[in-house]
């Protein structure tokens, strides 16, 4: 990159932005908790659940980039309703990874079991009549609709032109996901697909949807919304692309995921559709094969990570993350932002582009 500044630590923006969410999603739990096993005791588990995947190290980046914007469009870090916009944004992203969860059928979310994969286990040790499997899916679906309603609740007091885009963003992410499940079930990437999905279920959801919150929340309007997404575009598509490399060669101790995790799934990424390009036909049809069989196998896994990286594929992905990191950090410092709103946002784009989880 142009710009060698590497942040080991959570950038100020992603901390102010965490101190916020966490306190009111704090004095949610507590209430909310309180209220419920009132009604009924066995109403805590549930809940429990919830919170702990709320709490277990999440990044907090949607909130932090809507503050960002927010911040930098003159907003007031004090605003009760900005603040709530961006627990709102949080809470929705929880309902996103808990079905996320189950679609994948991941056993592991943040380093511990996930909330479907613990509640089919309760029903086992329980003892309970019926299959464990679909009681744990049962539970996990209702967690995430709890999670969605809470954001719901958070958003209400919003400004109807705050609301029209938060239900724009939910629209996004839906779409991108039907496309990501489709994509692995096909089981043949492409980049064209790939970057499809990566614009829906990443750049638009995590990027540049929450800054339009924030700067519509300080009543800015389209010109100011296109010159976020100048910059949130191409950072959304850099922090999908570095995702995937995660997805496959990430720390499991960092990533709270299993090595190779997106090949077990046999996500359609960038990552795997680059790869699939370079090949020769000959290395091609044997990659392809080991991709379909990544699901049940970790010799294949294995096998499959060494031809990404033999292929060049990594090193591929890792320069356009970088190339779409300057690009947007020039878009950054180009807009209308306030000084202290760009230095947020490119700090939280520079996190994005190292970030080892």
């Amino acid at each position: 990159m142009t710009n060698e500044v590497i942040l080991n630590t959570a950038p100020r923006g992603l901390a102010d932005a965490a101190d916020i969410v966490d306190e009111i999603l704090g004095d949610l739990m507590t209430s909310e908790r309180g209220r419920w096993t009132l009604i009924d005791e066995n109403l805590g588990l549930p809940f429990d659940s919830l919170f702990a995947m709320v709490r277990a190290g999440g990044k907090r980046i949607r909130p932090a980039l809507c503050y960002g914007a927010f911040i930098g469009s003159g907003g007031d870090r004090e605003d009760e309703t900005a603040q709530k916009v961006m627990t709102a944004l949080e809470l929705l992203h929880t309902f996103a990874l808990l079905h996320d969860d189950i679609m994948d059928g991941s056993s592991m979310r943040r380093g511990n079991l996930t909330v479907h994969e613990e509640f089919a286990a309760f029903h086992s040790k329980s003892n309970y009549r019926g299959e464990s499997r679909r009681f744990g899916d049962g539970v996990g679906i209702l967690a995430g609709d709890l999670a969605f309603v809470y954001a719901d609740i958070m958003i209400e007091e919003a400004p109807l032109d705050v609301r029209k885009i938060y239900s724009e963003l939910r629209l996004e992410v839906n779409i991108g996901q039907y496309l990501d499940l489709l994509g692995t079930a096909r089981c043949e990437p492409t980049v064209e697909m790939a970057r499809k999905i990566n614009i829906y279920k990443s750049g638009k959801y995590t990027i540049e949807r929450p800054m339009h919150v924030g700067a519509v929340l300080c009543g800015k309007g389209q010109d100011e919304l296109d010159q976020l997404s100048d910059f949130g575009l191409p950072l959304g598509e850099a922090f999908q692309l570095q995702d995937d490399i995660l997805g496959v060669f990430g720390d499991d101790t960092l990533t709270g995921k299993p090595v190779g995790d997106d090949l077990r799934e046999g996500k359609p990424t960038e990552l795997v559709a680059q790869t699939i390009n370079l090949l020769s036909v000959k290395d091609r049809a044997k990659f392809s094969e080991l991709f379909r069989r990544c699901q049940d196998s970790t010799d294949a896994i294995a096998e499959a990570m060494a031809m990404i990286e033999g292929s060049g594929a990594k090193v591929q992905i890792e320069e356009r993350v970088d190339l779409l990191i300057n690009q947007a950090l020039r878009a950054l410092e180009g807009s209308y932002l306030n000084d202290l709103g760009k230095e947020i946002l490119r700090d939280i784009a520079l996190y994005i582009a190292h970030r080892k989880n």
